[in-house]
């Protein structure tokens, strides 16, 4: 039986995609970016701050890095609260020792769990960016109408006011969205989010309320990834990651300035086996005179400015 003709039919097929959510670029094409000082490469080091419950539904799907035993699965849910009491602490100490100056997604049902946590990150002067409610406060169009602008808009509003900052960044639980969680982001003051991984550089993304900034935060240089995905090495991590900052640092010789986006987790680098390796990797990039650790406010103004 032959398709009926509509069936192939799609009225946002165009050249190179098959939507309208941004311009089709090549990234070779694009204006040189200048970094501050002369610097090649930006370095955003990402910390995610996450809350997984215990008792958690895994609606549409269990998420990465979440309960895996029947419940209570407390030898998983303890671990998790480790990276928040202990493991974020030899992250500080550690961005401190190495002049890099880190951003910060966190949970908003974290900020209301641990205020001593949150407090701490704001007296350090570091940004927070809305890493949407918990870990299980998925976001996807399984959601009754209306459901998620509440998500949205609750954990936004909330964060805001606990810590006082203006919060204009998202990553949402598990890099997950709806069909409308853009417009949803823009339509609560979100300046940019980074869900999307399809570049190296920051592009402008279309809203049906106006455009974002979508700001990609590698999920092939995860921590979680490389380390519980990818089942490699923590010298493999740190390789990989070089490998990068090399290339990365190549690259912007002849096309512009270019970022390396690490996204991190205390309850798995935070490990006293592992933070020596993240420490040596700190190291490593930013005794590099062409490397500029910076928030991601900090590369998007530089980068908008141009």
């Amino acid at each position: 039986m032959a398709l009926d003709k509509e069936y192939l039919e799609y009225s946002k097929r165009q050249y190179g995609m098959d939507h309208d959510r941004y311009s089709w670029s090549m990234l070779e094409d694009r204006p040189k970016v200048n970094w501050p000082d002369g610097k090649s490469l930006a370095l955003w080091v990402n910390v995610s701050l996450q809350y997984f419950p215990l008792d958690q539904k895994g609606i549409p799907f269990k998420v990465p890095g979440g309960m895996t035993m029947p419940y209570p699965d407390l030898r998983h849910y303890s671990l998790r609260d480790y990276g928040n009491r202990v493991g974020i602490y030899r992250f500080f100490k550690a961005f401190d020792r190495f002049g890099i100056k880190p951003t910060i997604a966190m949970n908003t049902r974290l900020a209301e769990k641990y205020p001593y946590l949150l407090k701490k990150v704001v007296e350090r002067g570091d940004e927070i960016i809305c890493h949407g409610y918990h870990m299980d406060a998925l976001h996807h169009d399984g959601l009754a109408e209306g459901e998620e602008a509440e998500l949205v808009s609750k954990s936004l509003d909330r964060l805001r006011e606990l810590s006082g900052q203006k919060v204009e960044g998202w990553l949402s639980p598990a890099r997950n969205e709806s069909s409308i969680t853009p417009e949803l982001l823009k339509q609560n003051n979100v300046r940019y989010f980074c869900d999307w991984v399809n570049d190296d550089m920051p592009y402008s993304f279309n809203t049906e309320n106006g455009p974002l900034v979508a700001m990609p935060l590698s999920n092939e240089l995860d921590d979680q990834f490389i380390l519980m995905n990818n089942l490699h090495s923590e010298q493999s991590y740190v390789e990989q990651i070089e490998d990068s900052c090399d290339l990365l640092i190549k690259e912007a010789e002849t096309s512009g300035g270019r970022i390396l986006a690490l996204n991190i987790h205390p309850w798995l680098l935070g490990q006293p086996h592992r933070i020596a390796k993240l420490e040596a990797l700190l190291e490593k990039l930013t005794s590099n005179p062409k490397v500029w650790s910076a928030s991601a406010s900090d590369i998007l103004n530089a980068f908008e400015n141009q």
